[in-house]
C-alpha cells in the first residue's frame, strides 16, 4: 500500500461530507453561544466562569485527550502492548498530579493565566514577561505538532499526496480553529470541547464494545489472538520491555519521558486555564471528578482498541500503512465497520485536533495580551475599553498563522520531538516555578527567573542536541532515519527527551536563584497567598472582574 492509496476502505467524498457537517455543526454552536457573552477579558478568557463542575469537567477531558491519545496510543498498543499502554498509565497519573499538587491551588489564586499566580507576591513585569514567554513556549510547540499530525491525518484520509495540497489541509484546520477563537472565545472553544470529548469517548467505546463482542467479551482471547496474530515476537506484547527494555539507554530514555509526561501536564497552561471558567472551589472540585472517570474510562478503551487492532488488522499491515502505528485506529475502525465508521472515526479524530489547537490558541493569546500587554507594556494601567481584549484577538490570528506556516513546515518530519519538547517544557520551566511559589514562603523574583528561563533553555538545547533531531541509525526497511534530520549527526546528549535531567536542573536552579539573592518577599504575601489557595477567599471577586 502506498501513500497515494490512502488508508484502505477510505472514501474520500465521504470524509469529506462528514468533516464539513462536524465543522458546520460545531460553528454554529460557537455563533449562537457567543450571543451570550459580553465583550470583557473575563468573557474571552473564561466565560465569566460562567460553567458548570460537569460541562467543564467533559471540556477538560476534551482539552486533555489530543490526536495522540486516541490514534497515537492505540498504535502504541497495537505494535508494543504493554510498553504501549504505559503511556496510557503516565498520562492518567499525570492527571492526579496535577489535581493533587496545583489545579485548585492555582485556580483560587490566579484570575486568567499562570503569570498571575506568580506575580502574586513578586515583581510583576519580570515575571510575567517570563511567564508569558514560557507559556507560548508550550504553546508553540504544542501546536506546531498538532498541526503538522493534522496535515497527515486529514491528507491521508482525503487521499492526498501531493505537499502544496496536504498544506491547504493545515490551513484550512489553522483557519476554522482561528474562526473558533475570535467568534467564541473560551465560551465557544469549551462548548467545542465539550463536543469534541462526547465524540471520541462515544467512538471509543463503540468500537471498544464491538471489538470485545466479537471474542464474546473474553479479553484473555483478545490477547491470545493478539499474540498469535504477533508472530515470533507476539508473546512479548505481553511482557514490559518490547520498546525501552533493549539497552540501559532505552530504559533511562523510558523514566525520562515518563517523567517529563507525569509531571508536564501538570504545567501545561491550556489545561490550568481550564480551572479559571468555574465559579466557585466546589465546581472546581466536581469538574476534577468528571474528569478524572471520563478519562481513566478513555484510557481503558484503548487497551481494548489497541490490542484489538493488533488481533484483527495485525502489526504488519499497521506497519505498512501510511502513517505507520498512527493508522491502527483507522484500520480497527474499516476492519469493523467498513467504510462509514472509518469516516465517523476520521471526524472523530479531526474534531480532537480541531478542539486541541483551539485551546492552545486562546491560551496562547491570553497569557500575551494579560501579561505581557496589559501587565509588561501598559505598567497594569487599563487602557480604552476592552483594548485587552482586541489585542488578545489580534494575537490568536498571529499564532494561528505561525500555527499554520509552521505546520506546513514541519508536515512529513518526525514530529514527536515537538511534543516531547512541549511537556519537558512545562515540566522543567512551568512546574518547579509553581511549586516553588504555592509551597515555599522564601521563594523570590529571581528564583522564578532562573527557573523558568534556566529551564526552557537547557530543555531546548539538550533536545536540539538529542537523537529525535540527528544521529540515530537508517532503518533498512524505510531506508531512513528515525531522527528529524536526515544525513547529519551532531547529537551529543543519548537520550530522546530531557526531562531525566533537565527538570531536576530547574528546580535546584529556582532553589539557588532565591538563595543567592538578597530580596526578600513583601511580608505577609506568602500568607495571603496560601489562605487564598486553600479557601478560594477572594476568588470569585477575581472571576467576576
Amino acid at each position: 500500500m502506498t501513500l497515494a492509496a490512502g488508508i484502505e476502505g477510505s472514501n474520500p467524498i465521504l470524509n469529506i461530507v462528514i468533516f464539513g457537517v462536524f465543522v458546520a455543526i460545531t460553528l454554529g454552536i460557537v455563533i449562537y453561544v457567543s450571543r451570550r457573552r459580553t465583550a470583557g477579558a473575563a468573557d474571552f478568557y473564561t466565560a465569566g466562569g460562567g460553567f458548570s463542575g460537569p460541562q467543564n469537567g467533559i471540556a477538560i477531558s476534551g482539552d486533555y485527550l489530543s490526536a495522540a491519545s486516541f490514534l497515537g496510543i492505540a498504535g502504541a498498543i497495537a505494535l508494543n502492548g504493554y510498553d504501549g499502554f504505559l503511556y496510557s498509565i503516565g498520562f492518567l497519573v499525570a492527571w492526579l498530579v496535577a489535581l493533587l499538587l496545583v489545579a485548585e491551588l492555582l485556580r483560587n489564586t490566579g484570575k486568567f493565566t499562570m503569570g498571575d499566580v506568580l506575580a502574586f507576591r513578586m515583581r510583576q513585569r519580570p515575571v510575567r514577561a517570563a511567564a508569558a514567554t514560557s507559556t507560548l513556549a508550550v504553546s508553540f510547540f504544542y501546536l506546531l505538532a498538532q498541526m503538522a499530525g493534522a496535515g497527515g491525518l486529514v491528507a491521508l484520509l482525503l487521499d492526498i499526496s501531493d505537499k502544496t495540497q496536504q498544506g491547504i489541509v493545515i490551513a484550512v484546520v489553522g483557519v476554522v480553529m482561528i474562526a473558533y477563537v475570535l467568534i467564541g472565545g473560551m465560551r465557544g472553544t469549551t462548548w467545542v470541547q465539550i463536543i469534541k470529548a462526547v465524540l471520541l469517548i462515544a467512538g471509543a467505546a463503540v468500537m471498544t464494545v464491538w471489538v470485545m463482542a466479537l471474542y464474546g467479551f473474553n479479553f484473555s482471547a483478545l490477547l491470545g489472538d493478539a499474540v498469535a496474530k504477533g508472530g515470533a515476537a507476539g508473546e512479548a506484547l505481553l511482557n514490559p520491555g518490547k520498546q525501552y527494555g533493549k539497552t540501559g539507554v532505552s530504559k533511562l530514555d523510558f523514566v525520562s519521558l515518563g517523567l517529563a509526561l507525569v509531571l508536564g501536564t501538570a504545567g501545561l497552561p491550556h489545561i490550568l486555564m481550564r480551572f479559571y471558567t468555574v465559579p466557585t472551589a466546589k465546581e472546581a472540585r466536581r469538574s476534577v471528578v468528571w474528569a478524572i472517570w471520563l478519562i481513566g474510562l478513555f484510557y481503558l478503551f484503548t487497551l481494548v482498541l489497541g490490542y484489538g487492532a493488533g488481533a484483527l488488522v495485525g502489526p504488519d499491515a499497521i506497519k505498512k500503512a501510511p502513517g505507520g502505528a498512527n493508522s491502527a485506529a483507522p484500520l480497527l475502525a474499516y476492519q469493523l465497520g467498513g467504510t462509514l465508521l472509518l469516516g465517523i472515526i476520521a471526524a472523530v479524530a479531526f474534531a480532537t485536533i480541531l478542539a486541541v489547537v483551539a485551546g492552545l490558541t486562546i491560551t496562547a493569546s491570553a497569557s500575551f495580551a494579560h501579561d505581557i500587554y496589559l501587565n509588561v507594556i501598559k505598567k497594569g494601567e487599563p487602557g480604552a475599553a476592552n483594548e485587552e481584549v482586541k489585542v488578545a484577538r489580534i494575537t490568536a490570528v498571529v499564532i494561528g498563522i505561525v500555527a499554520i506556516v509552521g505546520g506546513i513546515l514541519a508536515n512529513g518530519q518526525n514530529i514527536a520531538f515537538l511534543v516531547a519538547l512541549a511537556f519537558a517544557v512545562a515540566a522543567s520551566a512551568n512546574l518547579p516555578t509553581i511549586l516553588y511559589s504555592l509551597f515555599w514562603k522564601r521563594f523570590n523574583t529571581q528564583g522564578a527567573l532562573w527557573s523558568i528561563y534556566g529551564g526552557l533553555a537547557i530543555t531546548i538545547v539538550l533536545i536540539v542536541f538529542s537523537p529525535v533531531v540527528s544521529g540515530k541509525p537508517v532503518d533498512a526497511a524505510t531506508g531512513k532515519s528515525a531522527s528529524m534530520l536526515q544525513g547529519v549527526d551532531f547529537h551529543w546528549f543519548p537520550l530522546d527527551n530531557p526531562g531525566l535531567v533537565s527538570i531536576p536542573l530547574s528546580f535546584l536552579l529556582g532553589y539557588l536563584g532565591t538563595v543567592l539573592s538578597k530580596e526578600k518577599p513583601p511580608a505577609g504575601k506568602f500568607a495571603e497567598m496560601e489562605v487564598r489557595s486553600l479557601t478560594g477567599v477572594g476568588v470569585e471577586k477575581a472571576v467576576s472582574h
